[in-house]
């Protein structure tokens, strides 16, 4: 993946081409046919994923299971994501107790995406400390942009519940 690719993505941002550059040996490139799943809810957590091109759906299962017998696949989708806005997902799982992945991601066209390692990631940021901060400074600025959507749905569920329940 070519660096003045990567640069477009927010995880990279106000990195030198040459800083960018480290990146490039450990970037695999994955390929997700139409309707082919990436990402599975509760799966381990290891890489996290810039989607090149093509469009992705993110969806939760909507119940929590109670019990070994009962189970109910149904999910709800949280948000469809396309590549010409340079999104990155499974970044959730980098910092989460146990490494879990939150969500899971569908593709709905044929889809290229670029994959980090989890490791990988770690072992350049440690190595170049610079190149570190910067980079988990852009993924802090991630995850709180996430969590601050989050509340705000969060607060719209709760008020259309109490609406409902007042009626």
């Amino acid at each position: 993946m070519e660096a003045i690719e990567l640069k477009d993505f927010s995880i990279f941002e106000n990195l030198s081409p040459e800083e960018l550059g480290t990146f490039s040996s450990v970037i695999k490139s994955v390929k997700v046919p139409a309707g082919g799943k990436l990402i599975s809810e509760g799966d381990v957590g290891d890489s996290i994923y810039l989607l090149r091109s093509g469009q992705v759906e993110i969806n939760q299962a909507l119940t929590i299971s109670m019990n070994k017998s009962d189970s109910d696949n149904r999910e709800k989708a949280i948000l469809k994501l396309s590549s010409d806005i340079r999104p990155l997902f499974g970044e959730m799982s980098l910092f989460h107790e146990g490494d879990r992945r939150t969500a899971n991601v569908k593709a709905l066209t044929d889809c290229t995406l670029a994959q980090i390692m989890k490791n990988d990631l770690f072992e350049i940021c440690e190595a170049h400390p610079k190149i570190g901060y910067q980079v988990m400074k852009n993924l802090g600025g991630t995850l709180s942009g996430n969590l601050v959507k989050a509340n705000q749905n969060v607060l719209k569920l709760t008020t259309a519940f109490s609406l409902i329940l007042e009626r």
